[in-house]
């Protein structure tokens, strides 16, 4: 084998220490205020005789679809995901860590926040249902609160994949990211294929293949960008790398049979993803320089440790506070201007911040959940491979159940009782005498 297969691209090794990478932080934050923006304005509410209405204002805007090609930062975030999860593992490997010792730490790390957010779910969930208010009504608030619930199985499925998705990059990054490719595509022909149908077969379940086909091979580029690849190219290269991203995407929506949203490209994934999240990170790397004088300026980084120190907490927590938000806002009689008209555009800067204001508050008692320390004391013994592996299928069924069928009383109630076994799982809270030896010395990251 040769040594660029050994040693990843172009001879970069992969057991060197990856230095830290502030633009990695900044793009995953900004990332976060973009999602916040996109989801406050996905919620038009409107007021009338007939009673409160819930709509997508943005849908009704002809550049929409077009917009999503840049807006949709999803993929982006799957990117540089890669690039702290492939750092993480190289540290951990150079501490003696094993795979075991990864998927724990990434389950407490990723579950034990969302166990509080079910807790509130599921609770206020019930009392609303004892409360009366109306079915309808509930069901589309239940839903709302939950549309980000997908990405934690999408994530936790990644994660899962890290250690041996790892060991194929060293061996043979771009054979590895070939079939990831293939993969997707393949996905896709049946799924369209069996739509085109006449037996109404669903073909949606095909598609979810592609959580591991589409998110894994954004992930895998995150690889790439955390062995220096990107940084091979010149500027002129990286844009016209760019533009050619958004030309092959052009004639997959415009000619060939995607949709031109990359939002309803998203659940399930489907192969313009890539592209999308391709464009985007060649993008940052064209506009690198620029990003490295932002981010080190002293309030840039001050935010960027405010918002990234608690990235997972405002993530789950944000829609349900922003719906809250709207909530007190009806009860308090506040005027609510036609959704997409210019009032309305005029009360979104508003809007943003108090739901900013709000995320951050609650967030101060509830990072906790996501700072508390992962690491196994010198000593101590680490919960047995099976009980990893069960707690992370226990972990992903919850929110991949809500993301084909939404939110509601009953799977927000049963789903809190499996994040809990599947933190007491990890954490030996469920006592079992066939743990791993004792790990004297062993670090987790």
């Amino acid at each position: 084998m040769s040594s660029t297969l050994k040693h990843g691209p172009r001879g970069l090794n992969p057991a060197a220490p990856a230095s830290r990478d502030l633009v990695v932080d900044f793009i995953r934050v900004a990332c976060m205020f973009a999602v916040v923006a996109v989801h406050l304005l996905m919620m038009g509410i409107s007021v009338d005789e007939s009673g409160i209405g819930v709509g997508n204002p943005l849908t009704s805007l002809s550049w929409f679809a077009q917009g999503t090609w840049f807006g949709q930062v999803m993929p982006l975030f799957f990117i540089v995901g890669g690039f702290a999860s492939l750092t993480s593992w190289r540290s951990l490997r150079r501490k003696g860590g094993d795979a075991g010792d990864y998927l724990r730490n990434r389950v407490l790390r990723l579950v034990r926040p969302t166990v509080a957010l079910y807790a509130f779910l599921a609770i206020a969930l019930w009392i609303a249902t004892a409360a009366g208010v109306p079915g309808d009504l509930l069901t589309v608030i239940a839903a709302g609160a939950g549309v980000q619930l997908w990405f934690l199985a999408a994530y936790l499925i990644c994660q899962a994949m890290v250690p041996t998705m790892a060991k194929l990059h060293e061996a043979a990054p771009y054979r590895t990211i070939a079939a990831l490719a293939a993969g997707a595509v393949v996905v896709d022909v049946l799924r369209l294929g069996l739509e085109r149908n006449p037996w109404g077969f669903d073909s949606n379940p095909i598609g979810l293949l592609n959580m591991v086909f589409v998110w894994g091979l954004l992930q895998q580029l995150g690889f790439f960008y955390a062995d220096g690849f990107f940084d091979r190219f010149a500027r002129w290269q990286l844009v016209l790398a760019a533009v050619g991203c958004y030309a092959a995407m052009v004639l997959l929506t415009h000619s060939g049979p995607y949709p031109v949203d990359m939002l309803t490209n998203q659940n399930p994934p489907m192969f313009p993803l890539i592209l999308v999240g391709l464009a985007h990170v060649l993008l940052v790397k064209a506009a690198y320089p620029a990003l490295q004088r932002c981010v080190h300026r002293g309030w840039v980084q001050k935010v960027m440790f405010v918002v990234g120190s608690r990235a997972m907490t405002i993530y789950l927590w944000h829609l349900p506070l922003i719906i809250a938000m709207f909530g007190i806002a009806l009860l308090l009689r506040l005027p609510f201007p036609e959704p997409a008209g210019l009032d309305w555009w005029l009360s979104r800067p508003l809007f943003y911040v108090a739901a900013w204001a709000l995320v951050l508050l609650a967030s101060m008692p509830l990072v906790r959940l996501e700072l508390a320390s992962t690491a196994l004391a010198p000593g101590a013994s680490r919960p047995a491979m099976w009980r990893i592996v069960t707690a992370t299928v226990l972990a992903v069924i919850p929110p991949f159940v809500v993301m084909r069928t939404a939110l509601d009383t009953a799977n927000a109630t049963w789903g809190l009782v499996l994040l809990v076994i599947a933190v007491a799982l990890v954490t030996g809270k469920i006592p079992d005498r066939a743990w791993k030896r004792p790990l004297a010395g062993r670090v987790a990251s």
